[in-house]
């Protein structure tokens, strides 16, 4: 647990780095984007590697339905996230919310806490719920306008909707290689 416990400590100390010490990211210059990227790098493997190795503490059972619900808050995770990923006009909703990317990580958080009722799970997802609605907050103070981008057109909606659905399936199949069914069983 402790290993999982670094990794998300790493992780938000390092996304909010820049956010928080504004003068001494600035001071690192470009070499300073490496630096970064490797620190998150090496808190996604912390956290990877702390969440399959910690002990399993049963803290709530979640009911069997949940799994349902999970599943669709996935799906529209990924499309959240999805709908600012094109250039230019966005996909509802981020053509109305300044973070789309970040409320995909709320969802997808949230998503996971409904059906993982063990102690790691919720030190993991929930302190990655937090570290999401932490960055919308800091990034709003240090920036606080923003101009919404132009919607998008039908055939930005038609891609995003297979995309979704193609890694809904592709992380599905990750589940599964991985031992864990995102279905009831």
């Amino acid at each position: 647990m402790l290993l999982l416990i670094i990794g998300l400590i790493l992780w938000i100390g390092a996304h909010w780095f820049k956010r928080l010490k504004p003068d001494a990211r600035s001071a690192l210059g470009m070499p300073g984007k490496g630096i970064i990227a490797v620190l998150i790098l090496a808190a996604l493997a912390l956290m990877i590697i702390g969440y399959r190795m910690a002990a399993f503490v049963p803290v709530w059972q979640p009911p069997l339905f949940l799994t349902h619900i999970n599943n669709l808050m996935m799906v529209l995770a990924l499309w959240v996230y999805g709908s600012s990923a094109a250039k230019g006009a966005k996909a509802w909703p981020a053509y109305k919310t300044r973070h789309a990317q970040l409320l995909a990580v709320k969802i997808w958080a949230a998503a996971h806490l409904l059906v993982n009722g063990d102690l790691a799970s919720i030190i993991l997802f929930g302190g990655l719920l937090a570290w999401a609605v932490g960055s919308v907050i800091l990034i709003n103070r240090a920036e606080p306008a923003w101009t919404a981008p132009a919607p998008a057109g039908r055939a930005t909606y038609i891609r995003l909707a297979v995309i979704s659905l193609v890694m809904f399936v592709l992380i599905t199949a990750l589940h599964f290689w991985l031992g864990v069914s995102p279905f009831p069983s």
